[in-house]
């Protein structure tokens, strides 16, 4: 777009320019040498933004014109190298591109605010008013924090609504800054004949009139969780200011952070092995080359094998702190491993004996103290075990013809509920006494919901169905085509993953209550197999599978992104450790547990490598 001739005369600046064009050596402005506002060669004037064709510089040379990208990215340079105080530099800059970093009322009102001249920067909106409202404006009527006001969008806030918004802000911090400086009447003459006038926010202006009562400058402080006065207070404010107004007349605040800041979190979620937190801050990553997260860092390696049980293995689980795995067997013990928080090694801690059955399911209480066993379809009891000290403290039973199969905490610690096939859905406390029961609920698997109200139940009806024990109330939530052998539920109560026979794995949104997707790869037939989320975050999916192999897939991607061997018979139970993403256990018919984790390094070199490649 070319700079408009007449405007040039006229001295007036067009909004949407961001660079600026000399004519025959002549300046329609004069220059600024502060690091904010530059000229070129020491000439500024109407911008020019998107025109093609060259200039004439001294000497003959052609100067190619630069592209709205060029100048986009020259004023983000120039940008981020003002705030490292580098303004000489930022100067020359702006003076041989002949951009400029921003519009000069922009500048005059940015220099304004920083300096707490308030009267100053109260005239200076009026310059910007007509710059409010660019087609460029990217957040206009963007409500600010403090009490600024209602959501409005950018076409519907008239200009002199936005140009009141900003001068309601200037106020408040005037306001502020008075009462920290002790002027309390300048403060209350700032609030009854600035403030009040402007009929916005009465509901802050009350708060702010509470102030008053303030007996020191730190109890104003606290109370207004403000920083006071000074350049702390004053940025925030200007970042508050400038979302009123266009990026092409001032840069969002530290805009060039803020693209590489989402760069490198784009391809940290395409990474598929990226299993680790990312620090926000730029100085933990590198920008000299791409996020790549390597498969050897994921637990895709076997690093135990534990051989103690002496038959099938039913069921694994980590405790919620990660630092121990229960493990249950058809031999009919229960073995507590302790993870060595260094070596991420696993040692038989205790072994729990005489259940009459072989134990097929595992529940930690939400403290770890306790750890309830059930048997398989033909077993009427439970066991409750204190883990710390290895005794059993309860043995609940309510009939010899029920089947209790599945179990569940509530996360009070108090009551769990527990099921099974023949019909049986009971409440109880720890010693094993029956609260409440539903009755003809066929359980096949149990979840209490994080409300401490709602269990959800998957039954012989292929459904999962959510069960109010208040209020005796309950809700088709999940309806699949085939059996439902298992389920989980994510950490944050949204997901849940099923076990579908014949089908595979299955990803629900309880929410929206729409099957997610479908995980591809694992051989699902009418054997109950336990799947989990893990991982950081819980990015990741694990199953087990009856083709002898784990499979781990990313939570977005159908495809696995792993297939573990080394188990001879089919996989049963999947647990990826809460607390270390690196950790995981599968057991397996084939009598062993086997423990995952990345790839063991025997060279120091490679070691180093390695960690560079991931770039976190």
């Amino acid at each position: 777009m070319q700079a408009n001739g007449a405007a040039a005369a006229a001295g007036e600046e067009p909004a949407g320019s961001g660079c600026l064009s000399a004519h025959n050596g002549e300046s329609s402005e004069p220059a600024h040498s502060n690091g904010v506002l530059s000229s070129n060669n020491g000439l500024s004037g109407t911008g020019s933004t998107g025109s093609t064709g060259p200039t004439e510089q001294p000497g003959g040379r052609k100067k190619k014109r630069l592209s709205q990208a060029d100048e986009d990215v020259i004023r983000l340079i120039g940008q981020h190298l003002h705030g490292l105080g580098l303004n000489q530099t930022v100067d020359l800059l702006m003076q041989e591109s002949g951009c400029r970093l921003e519009h000069p009322s922009a500048t005059k009102f940015r220099n304004h605010v920083m300096e707490g001249e308030w009267d100053k920067a109260e005239n200076d909106l009026n310059e910007l008013k007509s710059l409010v409202h660019s087609p460029h404006a990217v957040a206009a009527c963007r409500p600010s924090s403090g009490g600024s006001g209602s959501e409005h969008s950018p076409t519907s806030c008239p200009t002199a609504d936005v140009i009141r918004r900003m001068k309601f802000l200037l106020l408040q911090q005037k306001y502020l800054e008075y009462l920290e400086d002790g002027k309390v009447l300048e403060a209350l003459q700032v609030l009854r004949c600035e403030l009040t006038p402007l009929k916005y926010n009465t509901e802050r202006i009350h708060v702010l009139s509470g102030y008053l009562m303030c007996s020191h400058a730190d109890d104003l402080r606290a109370k207004a969780e403000w920083e006071g006065k000074g350049t702390a207070s004053r940025s925030k404010l200007l970042d508050k200011l400038q979302t009123y107004l266009p990026p092409s007349v001032m840069l969002p605040p530290r805009r060039l952070q803020t693209l590489l800041r989402q760069a490198v979190e784009l391809q940290r979620d395409r990474c598929l092995y990226h299993n680790t937190k990312l620090d926000n801050n730029l100085d933990s990553v590198s920008l000299l080359i791409d996020h790549v997260c390597s498969r050897k860092q994921f637990p895709c390696f076997t690093q135990q094998v534990l051989t103690e049980h002496c038959n099938e293995v039913w069921f694994c689980k980590f405790s919620n702190d990660g630092t121990k795995l229960a493990t249950g067997s058809k031999d009919t013990t229960v073995i507590i491993w302790q993870v060595d928080p260094d070596t991420h090694q696993l040692k038989l801690l205790k072994t729990l004996e005489g259940h009459a059955y072989g134990v097929s399911y595992l529940a930690w209480s939400p403290d770890d103290n306790y750890l309830i066993a059930c048997g398989p379809d033909d077993c009427s009891e439970l066991w409750l075990w204190n883990v710390q000290t290895g005794e059993l403290r309860t043995k609940m039973s309510q009939s010899h013809e029920d089947s209790l199969t599945s179990v569940a905490w509530n996360p009070d610690g108090k009551r769990f509920v527990t099921g099974g096939q023949r019909g049986q859905f009971y409440q109880c406390d720890l010693d094993g006494n029956l609260l409440d029961s539903w009755e003809g609920v066929r359980v096949q698997c149990l979840w209490c919901l994080s409300d401490g109200k709602t269990v959800l139940a998957s039954d012989t009806h292929q459904r999962i169905r959510g069960y109010n024990f208040e209020d005796l109330t309950d809700r088709n939530i999940v309806q699949e085509d085939h059996p439902i052998m298992s389920f989980t539920i994510s950490r944050n109560g949204r997901l849940a993953l099923l076990n579908v026979a014949t089908q595979g794995v299955h990803l629900w949104d309880l929410q929206d209550r729409v099957l997610v997707r479908k995980y591809q790869g694992v051989t699902q037939g009418f054997y109950t197999i336990h799947s989990c989320f893990g991982g950081h975050n819980e990015d990741f999916i694990a199953s087990g599978s009856e083709d002898h192999k784990v499979y781990v897939w990313h939570k977005r991607s159908e495809l696995p992104i792993a297939e573990l061997t080394g188990h001879t018979r089919t996989v049963n139970c999947v647990s990826w450790n809460p607390q270390i993403p690196s950790l995981m256990a599968s057991a397996s018919d084939d009598g062993t547990v086997r423990i995952w984790g990345p790839a063991p390094y025997v060279d120091n070199q490679e070691f180093e490598e390695e960690c560079s490649s991931m770039n976190s």
